[in-house]
Parts: structure tokens; sequence; C-alpha cells
């Protein structure tokens, strides 16, 4: 028979009062409050996506809101007679929070997203490449190169009204919350000084060029905008291929707004200068009501691309990078080349996240999809059509 095990000797029961003492780090863990903070935050978070567009919203617009308060220095510089814009500006903050967050969520862009994160965050990307990031920020959100490629006119066009753009939403946003400010020492000029945050930045003469030029910022702007936006218009009118697809309140509303608020601003100066102000209210109140109106579209419109045209650069700078340390990926029919193999298994992983079940066709280029597609029509659909 096996012999029972011998029974352990019996230990001694530590006194409760005692304190004991653990080997050096291997006392119980215990997390932190700041790991706490986090992870209740974490859970407290809306699960829905239209739950946390909208606490993203909230949050950006209160942040904004903040800032208009403190940048006027607690609204000692800021102008009543902005506060349309102010408010406008709040529910654009909201918008463009709202509805960026709902498409980061979605899975293409989620991917873009965070693939061009990494990309600009990672650190052997910018050894090897130190200049690739700002020569892709200057061409694809500066000259948008990419659209001088389907049309030197359209570029032309798409320049104006990009820089014009540009021009009036520095001047006109600083201006809007109380961050720029503009005084006189004796009251009535010539010489003004122009602060921001109550920090005096420069001063000049208002009848010097310099003077000219920053009282007239927005009538520059409005010129580079109206040119633009009238060749859009009237390629839209003109154009079959645009004319095709087109819908008016989302290719035509916003050229409309462009050259609406472009024209009532240079309008306001006419008055003010060659009409010793007659019908200046009105035009004032038509160009406060154009601008609003626009700032109120820009995210559920056209204009939402403005918004999403920074990832762009994240995702170009992924395909740079991955064409620097990976091979060119060929078509599986033609062996011609499509692109890098990470942007192609990009591209599948995109389409089995939404279980569209084709991700395959992304290894054939777009001459052999149309090919196979039209194969497999003929011996499908159309059996012996010749």
């Amino acid at each position: 028979m096996t012999e029972p095990p011998e029974a352990p000797a019996a230990t001694e029961q530590p006194d409760p009062g005692a304190r004991t003492e653990l080997p050096e780090g291997q006392g119980p863990e215990r997390p932190s409050r700041v790991t706490s903070l986090v992870a209740r935050t974490v859970e407290a978070l809306p699960r829905s996506v239209n739950g946390r567009a909208v606490l993203a919203g909230v949050v950006v617009s209160a942040l904004l809101v903040l800032a208009i308060v403190f940048g006027s220095r607690l609204l000692r510089d800021y102008d009543s007679a902005l506060i349309p814009y102010a408010v406008a500006s709040v529910f654009l903050a909201f918008g463009v929070a709202y509805r960026y967050t709902v498409w980061v969520f979605a899975p293409g862009a989620r991917r873009l997203f965070t693939h061009g994160w990494r990309s600009f965050f990672s650190a052997d990307n910018f050894r090897r490449a130190p200049t690739a990031l700002p020569k892709m920020a200057a061409t694809y959100l500066g000259f948008q190169k990419f659209v001088g490629a389907r049309s030197h006119a359209r570029w032309a066009a798409h320049q104006l009204i990009f820089w014009g753009c540009v021009l009036a939403a520095l001047i006109t946003f600083p201006l809007t919350w109380g961050w720029f400010t503009f005084t006189s020492g004796t009251g009535s000029g010539p010489g003004y000084e122009m602060r921001l945050w109550g920090v005096k930045i420069l001063g000049f003469d208002s009848l010097s060029f310099v003077g000219w030029v920053m009282f007239h910022g927005l009538d520059l702007a409005a010129v580079l905008v109206i040119p633009g936006a009238a060749y859009f218009l009237w390629r839209r009118m003109k154009d079959r291929g645009a004319m095709t697809g087109q819908r008016f309140a989302y290719d035509m509303v916003p050229l409309l707004a462009l050259i609406i608020i472009s024209v009532t601003g240079l309008l306001l100066t006419f008055s003010s200068i060659f009409l010793h102000g007659g019908g200046y209210e009105f035009l004032a109140l038509l160009h406060m009501v154009s601008v609003v109106f626009t700032l109120i579209y820009i995210p559920f419109g056209k204009f939402f691309h403005i918004a999403q045209r920074p990832a762009a650069v994240g995702m170009q700078l992924f395909k740079y990078t991955s064409r620097q340390d990976d091979e060119v990926f060929t078509c599986r029919r033609c062996e011609e080349p499509i692109d890098t193999g990470a942007y192609v298994e990009n591209l599948r992983g995109t389409m089995r996240d939404l279980e569209l079940g084709f991700d395959r066709w992304a290894e054939y280029c777009p001459r052999c999809k149309r090919v196979l597609r039209g194969n497999a029509y003929l011996s499908q659909v159309k059996k012996g059509f010749q």
C-alpha cells in the first residue's frame, strides 16, 4: 500500500495586529488614482457613435466659448455687434466636431486616420524622410496638385477660392472672437496699433500701403474668391460631366454663398467710400445673414471636405513611407503595378470591415476589374452575346 503523504507541519498563525512584511517589489498592486480616473472616464463615455459625436461637439464648442471669453480679456475687447458671427462660429465648431467624429468611426476613415497618425508620429519615418511631411502638406493642402492633374483651369480657380477663404478666415475669426483689436492713440488716426489678446503686435500708418492692406484684407479675399467661384458656377451650368450628378443644395449653394458673401462685402466698402454710407445697413444685414448661413452650412455640406483634407496628407505619408521598404503590389491578371502591399492590404481590410464580400478584387488594377466584370456579364447574363 502506498503510504499517505505526511501531514504538513503546523504553521504559526500571524498576529492579526502585527504588520506583515513582504519582499521588496512583491507588494499588492494598487491602481493609481490617475489610472482609475481614466478608466472611469472611458467607461462613462457614450457607447454609440452618435453619443460620442454629440459629446465631442459639446466639448469643442465649450472650449471655443472659453477661448472667446479669455481671448477677449473677459469680453473687454469684444464687439457686441459681432455676436451673430461668434454664435455661428460656435455652431460651426459643434457641427465640425460632430460630423468629424461620425466620419472617423466609419471603418474606411478609421483605418485612414490610424495609419496617417501612426506615420506622422513615426520616428523612423522622420529620420528616413524628414522633408516628406512638409512636402506633402504643401502639395495636398496648399497647392492641391491633384486638382491640376484634371484641369489647369480648375486648379487655378480652386487656388483662388482656397487662398481667398484662408485669408478671410485668418481675418474674420480673430476679429469675431475679440482676439484682434485695432486702436489709435489719438482716437482718429492715422497711427494705429494692432493688438492680439491685448498685446501690441505692430503699429502702422493707416494712410500707408500697409495700412490700406490691413483695412482692406477682406476686400482682397473677395477679389480672389469671386472669379474662382464664378468659374465653377459656370462649369456647373455648362459642362455635361459636371451637370450629370450635381445637386443644387450640395454643389450650387456653396458657390452661390461664396459669391454673395464676397459681393456684399465689396459693396459695403463701395458704400462707405463712394455713397457716404448709403444702403450700408441693408448691405451689412445681408452680408451677416449670408456669412452666418455659410458657417452653419459648412459641417453638413460640400465644404466639409476642408476638415477632411488634412487626413489625406496622413494617408499620402503612409503610402510614401510604405514605398520605401515595401515592394509595389502588382495586378494578379496583367502584373501592372497597383500600389504598395501595405496600401492594398489596408484596402482589403476596409472591405472586410464593411463585409462587402469582394476584398480580393483589391488585388486587380482598375482596367482588369472592368474586363473581368465584362467577361462575367457575358458569361452569366448575356450568354453567347457578341
